[in-house]
This record gives structure tokens, C-alpha cells and sequence, in this order.
């Protein structure tokens, strides 16, 4: 899955992506101008490689969220979200998903079902449901819900767990020191709750007790997520572009899929090093393809919902007691 330049396809970046073929597409701010702008974007990426393809953006809420104000609603962060309920989590998520369904975004990198802790990196922590195995499962259940509902597939992230890391594995590697036992009752609790959805994303972290690599690259981590969480959705790596990974692109994309990894995503780079990665991480094999037509298949068209409704009730239920 890769990134795209800016607010338009210009002729070269589309012979690009015509041969590149990659299986969906990323957006970012960058990309991001008005909702006509953005209906075109997405329809001429579409274009690019021939289907409807995947197009996927990280809408969580709080700092991170792609679409803003004014064209589109500025959503509370995760760990403030929860605290409003699971009826309102599901009930944002859902509106969320209408905003995203409109301009041609079926795909919503969330939610995050990462433990909060104290000691969880800032960069992460409000951006988690809660600090306990059966809130997190509970509310990221109720996000999930809302955004199949509207058409959007969301993507679990980021197995087996980042919770307990206290490093940004943008900048570097966050070593995660717990026996897997441990981390069954916690940090796996989560993922395994929510194992039938269809997509769900890699950490960059490295599990001490499992291998020296990162996850995203490490066969052992990756039988970890397969069979002790048991998700048997279409798995995705975190933006190899991240520091926490060593090597180049092309190292680092081939390594994810030797790893057991069914696509690799790459959010910004040179043109050159997206060509790097796709002919690294080479075409998908018989099971990532199978995997990735049973997400596909979860691509539901939006229910009927009005979305004045919606929002009535969730002010509704967020209006102070006796108002």
C-alpha cells in the first residue's frame, strides 16, 4: 500500500502507480484539500490501477486525523472518547465513517487496541481506548462496528501490543521485555477479542522474549499474532519509512513479507524508493490473497442511516444530566 504525492495525480505519478499496481493507497494531510478535491483524488487512484482498490487513511481522532475542520467534523481522541461510553464510540465512528465513505476513503487505519499505561509514550497513549484488556476490547469493538456499518474496513493496530513501550517507534526501536504468558492476560487480550475482523497492522517493536528483530520482521512475532491472538485477517506492517526499522526500503519491505506480513505499506518517500519497496515486497502470495478478497468481501456497502439522526443522538447522550 503506498503514499501518494500530493493534492492530484500528475500524468508521471499515474503511469507510476498503473505499474506499480499496488493493492491500495494511503492518505495523508498532504492530500487532503476540500471534499470535491478529494472525491477526485480518490477516484483518479482508482483509475490509476484499473479497480476499486483500497483507499485507506488514519481517521482516529484527536491529533491524529487526516480530515479536519472545517470540511469535516474534529473528532476527541480515543482514551477521551471512551469515556463517554460505548453507544457514543460506536455512534462517532459510524459518523466517521460517513465522512470518510463520501469523499471515497473504505478504509480507516483504526482503532488502536494498544493498552494505555502510565508509562506509554505520549505519542501513543490518549490514542488508546483505555488502560485495561476488557475496556479496550470493548470500545474498540464498538469503533469497529461503526465504521463497517458506514462501508469503512478498519485495521486493528498495532500487534501484538504497543502499550507498554516507552519509545516512538517513529524515531527508534521500543523493546517490549515481557514473557509472552504475560502478555496473553494483557497487552494479546485485545487483539484476540477482536481476531475476526479483517484487516490489522504490525508494530514496530521488538518482543525481547520472542526475537531481536522487530516484529513487523520477525517470523516468531508474526507466528505470535497468527496463532497464540489467533487473527487470521489480512495482516499489513506499519509504514516501513519508520525509523524503528533497519536497512533500506527495499530490505526493510522484503523482510515484512519474509516474515509472514501480507502487504507492506509505505507512506513517504522518493519515487525511487516506492519502486525499491513494491519490487522488494514482489506480488502476494496465494494466501495474503485470500486473506486480502475476505477483507475486500467485508466492504459492505453504508447503511441507510441518517446522519442527522446520528448526531442527534449523540448529543443527546453527551448532553449533561437534567439538560
Amino acid at each position: 500500500m503506498l503514499g501518494v504525492e500530493g493534492l492530484e495525480l500528475g500524468r508521471d505519478e499515474r503511469a507510476f502507480l498503473r505499474d506499480a499496481d499496488p493493492w491500495g493507497f494511503i492518505l495523508f494531510a498532504r492530500n487532503v484539500g476540500d471534499p470535491d478535491q478529494l472525491r477526485r483524488l480518490t477516484s483518479d487512484l482508482r483509475d490509476a490501477v484499473g479497480r476499486d482498490a483500497i483507499v485507506m487513511t488514519d481517521q482516529e481522532g484527536g491529533r491524529v486525523q487526516r480530515l479536519r475542520g472545517p470540511h469535516w467534523t474534529e473528532w476527541p481522541a480515543a482514551l477521551d472518547s471512551a469515556a463517554d461510553g460505548e453507544r457514543a464510540v460506536h455512534l462517532r465512528h459510524r459518523l466517521m465513517g460517513q465522512e470518510l465513505r463520501a469523499v471515497g476513503i473504505d478504509c480507516d487505519a483504526s482503532p488502536c487496541l494498544d493498552i494505555a499505561r502510565d508509562e506509554t509514550h505520549p505519542f501513543l497513549r490518549n490514542r488508546c481506548f483505555g488502560s485495561d484488556p476488557e475496556t479496550v476490547a470493548r470500545m474498540g469493538r464498538a469503533a469497529a462496528d461503526g465504521l463497517l456499518a458506514a462501508g469503512v474496513l478498519p485495521v486493528v493496530k498495532h500487534m501484538p501490543g504497543h502499550g507498554r513501550t516507552r519509545v516512538d517507534s517513529h524515531h527508534d526501536l521500543p523493546v517490549l521485555d515481557a514473557a509472552p504468558d504475560e502478555l496473553d492476560r494483557t497487552d494479546f487480550a485485545p487483539f484476540r477479542a477482536l481476531a475476526d475482523l479483517p484487516m490489522g497492522m504490525t508494530a514496530h517493536i521488538r518482543l525481547a522474549q520472542v526475537d531481536d528483530r522487530p516484529a513487523t520482521a520477525s517470523p516468531a512475532a508474526i507466528a505470535l499474532i497468527r496463532d497464540r491472538i489467533g487473527f487470521g485477517g489480512l495482516l499489513m506492517s506499519d509504514d516501513i519509512g519508520m525509523n524503528a526499522l533497519s536497512g533500506d526500503v527495499g530490505q526493510r519491505a522484503a523482510a515484512a513479507i519474509a516474515a509472514g506480513c501480507d502487504l507492506v505499506l509505505h507512506c513517504n518517500a522518493t519515487r525511487a524508493e516506492f519502486a525499491q519497496a513494491v519490487a522488494a515486497a514482489g506480488t502476494m502470495t496465494d494466501a495474503a490473497a485470500r486473506r486480502a478478497q475476505a477483507a475486500l468481501d467485508r466492504r459492505g456497502p453504508p447503511d441507510a442511516a441518517d446522519p442527522a439522526d446520528l448526531r442527534d443522538e449523540l448529543r443527546a447522550l453527551l448532553a449533561p444530566a437534567g439538560a
